[in-house]
C-alpha cells in the first residue's frame, strides 16, 4: 500500500554479488540488521555491485503434499516438501561478472595478441605482461613512466599473477578457474590473466599509472601481479564473443549494440 498522495516516480532493482571463499569454505552473509541503508554504489564488503537488473521474478518451487486419512480419504493435514526457490532476472549492465553468472560456462579474457603470433581459438601468444609497481591499489595500477604508453583510456585490462604451474583454484579474490593439471592449460604463464575476474576499464592515465573507472572485482592486486590489455571476452555458452560492449553469436545472429544477459538460479 502507498500513502495517499504519494506515488512512486520510478522503480528499479539492483543486484549484488559476493564470491565464495574456495579455500576456507564460508560464504558471505548479508545481515539486514547491520547492512541496511548502505549506499547503492558502495555496498558493504565483500559484496560487489552488479548494476541494475530488470524482469526480476522470484518463484517458489516448494511442493505441498496432502496427508489423506479416514475412510472417506479426506485431507487431514498438509505438509511442505522439496523446499526450493528460483530467481529470474536480466542484467542491464554488462561486464565480466555479469557474463560469467549468466553464461554458466567456461569464459576467458582475450588478451591483446602479439602481431606475429599464430591464430588460436581463444587468442594466441599475448603481448608481454607489464609488472605492477609498489603503491598499486584496486583502482590505481602503477606501471611506471613509459610502460603506461602501451595503454589508452577506455581500454580493458586484466591484472593478476603469472601462472606458476599450481593446481587448484586460480584468480585473485574470486576463483576464476580450477586447474587439475598444468598440461591442461598448456603451462601458459598468462593463464591466470586469461581467466581472472580482476578486470577493469581505464578511466584516465597519469605519467606512471592507470586509473580505473571502478575497483577491480577481485580486490587489490597481489604481490607479483602484472597487467595485460583485454580485447574481448569469449565463453563456451552458445559460442558467444563479446567485444567492447558488442555481442555476437557465432553461426547464429548479430545481437547489435549490447550484451544483454539473463540469469536463473
Amino acid at each position: 500500500m502507498t500513502r495517499a498522495g504519494l506515488r512512486p516516480v520510478t522503480r528499479q532493482t539492483r543486484a549484488y554479488f559476493a564470491p565464495v571463499d574456495r579455500v576456507n569454505g564460508p560464504t558471505a552473509i548479508f545481515d539486514p540488521s547491520k547492512d541496511n541503508g548502505f549506499q547503492l554504489d558502495a555496498p558493504p564488503a565483500p559484496w560487489i555491485d552488479l548494476g541494475w537488473i530488470e524482469n526480476f521474478q522470484p518463484t517458489t518451487t516448494s511442493q505441498i503434499a496432502a496427508l489423506i486419512a479416514g475412510t472417506a480419504g479426506a485431507v487431514a493435514a498438509q505438509a511442505r516438501l522439496a523446499l526450493g526457490a528460483r530467481i529470474d532476472f536480466e542484467f542491464r549492465d554488462w561486464g565480466k561478472l555479469q557474463m560469467a553468472l549468466a553464461g554458466g560456462a567456461e569464459h576467458m579474457n582475450v588478451l591483446a595478441t602479439d602481431p606475429s603470433a599464430s591464430r588460436a581459438g581463444s587468442g594466441g601468444i599475448p603481448l608481454v605482461a607489464v609488472p605492477l609497481l609498489a603503491g598499486s591499489t584496486a583502482t590505481e595500477l602503477v606501471l611506471g613512466a613509459g610502460a603506461v604508453a602501451g595503454f589508452q583510456p577506455g581500454e580493458l585490462v586484466a591484472c593478476d599473477v603469472d601462472y606458476a604451474q599450481q593446481v587448484g583454484y586460480v584468480g585473485t579474490g574470486i576463483a576464476a578457474a580450477y586447474v587439475k593439471n598444468p598440461v591442461d592449460v598448456r603451462q601458459d604463464a598468462n593463464y591466470v590473466r586469461r581467466v581472472t575476474f580482476n578486470v577493469g576499464r581505464i578511466a584516465q592515465m597519469t605519467q606512471t599509472a592507470l586509473l580505473l573507472t571502478q575497483a577491480l572485482p577481485g580486490g587489490a592486486p597481489t604481490a607479483g601481479a602484472s597487467v595485460q590489455k583485454v580485447m574481448a571476452f569469449v565463453d563456451r555458452e552458445a559460442a558467444r564473443f563479446c567485444n567492447s560492449g558488442r555481442a555476437y553469436l557465432w553461426r547464429k545472429r548479430n545481437l547489435g549494440g549490447a550484451c544483454v544477459s539473463s540469469i536463473r538460479f
